[in-house]
Order: C-alpha cells, then structure tokens, then sequence
C-alpha cells in the first residue's frame, strides 16, 4: 500500500477535530469541495470509509477513529519539527490561532498582537474574539488568554503572563452629587454598577498601606455581563463600579472618569496563557508567549 498524501491526511485529522467539513475547511482557510474531495482520495486510497456521512453529521467511523489516534500525535511531531528548523532560521510560518475575551483583545491585545504580526509577516495569525471558554482541542486553537487564577482541565496547560490592578471608578459628575468617598465602606450607600460574569460581583475585599483588611457589599442598581457596557454606564454618571486598568487608562487620563479610593488595593487580576498539554510546545506558541510575557508583565495601582 502505497504511504497517503500527508496533506491529505492533516485534512482528514482537521475534519475528525471540527466535526465537519465546513468547519475544518473555515479552519483551514480552504474551500469544504477541496477538504472533502481530498479525504475522499484519502480514503479511496486506504479502502475503507473514515467517516459516515449523512445531511446533518459526520461522524468518524471505528477505522477513522483508530487513524486519528494514531497519525494525530505522529503528525504533530512532524509539524512541530519542521516549526524548529524554520526557527532555528528565525522565521516562524504557518498559522497562529488563538482565542481571547472581548474586553481585553480590544483594549489590550489588539496592538500586541499586530506589533507581534510584523516581526514574523509569514506567519498567518488569527485572533477569534469570544467571552466563551471554548474546547481548545476541538475549536483548532493554538493558544487562549484568559483572565483566571485556576485551570480546571487536565488537558491544558496554563502559564502566567502578568497580572492587573483593579479599582473603583465614577463620572466626575457622580462624584460632584456623592461627594468624596475617604472609606471603602461609604461605598455601600453608593449606586454600583454590576459585572455579572465576576464570582463574587457585589463583595469587595479592600486593603490598605497598613494590611487592614475592608470587605464591603454594595448596592446594585444596574448590572452588564460585559465589562465595556458596565464602562459606558460608569462614564455616564449612573453608579460606582470597578474596571481593571487597562480598560480605565484611557479615561483615567481623559478626565472621564476618576479613580476612588487610590490608598485602598483590591486583588489583582491574572492573565494567563493557556495551551493544549504536548510532548512538543509549537515553536510559534512558544515565541507568541515570550513576547507576550514581558509587555504584559505586572500592573500595579497608582
């Protein structure tokens, strides 16, 4: 028998990941009549059906299942190989796909990721913006930033990027009706504006020079599942709230909005890179995240 197309055969293991044909002809930037006719060939080439197909799935067969167990692993070793020789010439190529929340690729990543793009313009990244912890493996995703502290999957693999400050925010103008806050716990007589998607939204641990420890519940009178709209309805003047400094900076240093209660610290935050577990790091991971490291690094309150 005759050794299969290796292209052919990373077509086939793209489709066995989406759990489609279109899916894994968006993934790989193809069209779906290229991606089935050649795992057709692949699989006219081998005489058995890898995947059965009908009008709403396609599922691998016992044999393609045994395939993909087999050859996935192989043809990773064999990518990662040739990333580290194209390395080892300083140029990484192929395509970088990665995931990130919405709030933090806006104000943040965005500009890192472009700055990144330039020095290596032949390799091919795609930044998928979602607030959704999506499946790594099964979205064809290199690599995710997430704003956490624990790592609940086995199967990944997390890395500390840097972390950011977290304060109390307002409108001049609310701050013009409240008066000035000296003490976390004014602040629960305060209208708050709510980030839903936070653990614990309402309670607040506050700390000061000293080690003193304030924690606070506040009074909700609006609440947002995405931090930006909580940031439009602070700039407003409706309430309080807190916003990590990377997407208060720039209204910070604009006048619209005003940091509350400087001396007081809240928990930072972690920015974390996580990746599937592999015998081999991909070459373009691994410079993706030491490039990310240092420009990330620690934030600290002013």
């Amino acid at each position: 028998m005759p050794v299969p197309d290796l292209n052919r055969l990373e077509l086939f293991i793209a489709v066995f990941e989406a759990g489609g044909f279109s899916a894994a002809a968006d993934r790989r930037g193809v069209a779906k009549s290229l991606v089935s006719q050649q795992v057709a060939k692949l699989e006219a080439e081998l005489g058995i059906a890898l995947f059965t197909r009908s009008t709403r799935r396609v599922l691998p067969t016992e044999a393609g299942e045994a395939l993909y167990q087999e050859c996935s692993p192989l043809l990773a070793a064999l990518s990662q190989a040739v990333a580290n020789v194209g390395e080892q010439r300083g140029r990484l190529e192929g395509r970088l796909r990665l995931t990130a929340p919405a709030d933090y690729a806006g104000n943040a990543l965005s500009a890192l990721l472009a700055e990144f793009a330039l020095l290596h313009p032949a390799l091919e990244i795609e930044l998928v913006v979602s607030d959704a912890v999506l499946d790594l493996v099964g979205e064809g995703l290199d690599l995710a930033i997430r704003m956490v502290g624990s790592l609940k999957d086995s199967s990944l693999h997390a890395v500390k990027l840097g972390d950011f400050a977290q304060m109390v925010v307002a409108a001049p103008s609310l701050l013009a009706k409240a008066g000035e806050v000296t003490e976390p716990v004014e602040l629960a007589a305060q209208p708050w504006v709510v980030l839903t998607q936070l653990n614990s939204a309402l309670n607040w641990r506050f700390t000061d020079a000293a080690g003193e420890l304030v924690t606070v519940r506040m009074r909700p009178v609006l609440r947002a599942n995405s931090a930006s709209v909580v940031r439009q309805m602070v700039l407003s003047g409706v309430g309080f709230s807190v916003l990590p400094d990377f997407m208060a900076a720039d209204a910070l240093e604009a006048g619209q909005l005003v940091q509350v209660l400087p001396a007081w610290q809240l928990p930072q935050g972690g920015i974390y890179a996580v990746y599937p577990v592999a015998r081999y790091l991909p070459a373009k991971v691994r410079v993706l995240i030491d490039f990310l490291r240092p420009r990330i690094g620690v934030t600290r309150q002013q």
